[in-house]
């Protein structure tokens, strides 16, 4: 590393040190705290390394970190995931995998969902598990509790009972080149996730027309698109479906609406009201 890299990589150390509280990675505060933010010997604890090497790295006197100090480091300061790629930059080196898709939402998303009362939202991991939903969305999509993968209810109709809960009866074709285009990014991000591997194998096992498209490689983004659902209680309802893609997290927020005054609109607002 040049000597300009070893600063940068110091100052950034030194910079998300002092930033993160004890309660952040789970220390206790204690007494005598006089400045702000973790102590080298704890960010070293964390990491499992000496506190020498660690005080090394931050007065830039150390040599080029391994990218396995690097994912040390990355969990010892609670690193979202573009901080630690840029930590993989700064140490000239090739970020590693990532374990898995983020599985958990954080609060303020959650809490986005809750002030939505006539949209019904979603927020859908890299494997397209639905892992925070509003009310509205769980009685418009269906139980949403009992079977959260999209991917299976769209292939597999994965209530256990031969449905999906409910019918999506336009542009199916196009979501299912959208799931497909997503998970086949979500298995070079992630290869050794086991949950996402028993997924493809379960699709790949159930449904031929998983198979045709997966070997297509289809190529989608996420964006504006209006479809008809068709609810077991409401019938037929026109929505936009929007999606808000949380990059750190490789997660999407999906806003289900309807056109204001149309029927569909009217249907939503009951169905939220009966909830």
């Amino acid at each position: 590393m040049s000597p300009v890299a070893r600063q940068e990589l110091a100052r950034f150390l030194r910079d998300r040190r002092e930033r993160r509280s004890p309660a952040e990675v789970g220390l206790p505060a204690g007494p005598g705290r006089r400045t702000p933010g973790l102590r080298r010997e704890e960010v070293a604890r964390l990491a499992h390394m000496s506190v020498e090497y660690y005080a090394r790295l931050e007065q830039a006197r150390g040599p080029r970190p391994s990218p396995r100090i690097l994912d040390a480091l990355t969990d010892a300061l609670r690193l979202s995931p573009a901080e630690r790629s840029h930590l993989f930059r700064l140490a000239g080196a090739n970020p590693t995998p990532p374990g898995g898709p983020v599985r958990q939402v954080r609060p303020y998303v959650v809490d986005l969902l809750h002030r939505l009362p006539e949209t019904a939202a979603v927020v859908t991991d890299a494997s397209y598990n639905v892992i925070a939903f509003n009310p509205l969305a769980d009685a418009l999509l269906g139980d949403l509790a009992r079977e959260p993968n999209l991917a299976r209810r769209r292939f597999l109709g994965a209530l256990g009972d031969g449905n999906s809960g409910y019918d999506e009866n336009s542009s199916a074709g196009e979501f299912g080149e959208i799931v497909v285009a997503r998970l086949r990014a979500a298995v070079a991000r992630y290869p050794g996730d086991e949950p996402l591997t028993r997924l493809l194998a379960q699709l790949r096992a159930g449904s031929d027309e998983f198979t045709a498209i997966w070997d297509t490689n289809p190529v989608r983004a996420p964006g504006h698109r209006v479809k008809t659902i068709t609810n077991p209680r409401l019938g037929p309802v026109r929505v936009n479906c929007d999606v808000l893609t949380i990059p750190e997290d490789d997660q999407q927020v999906v806003f289900v609406t309807a056109d204001p005054g149309s029927p569909s609109a009217r249907a939503l607002r009951g169905l939220a009201t009966a909830r």
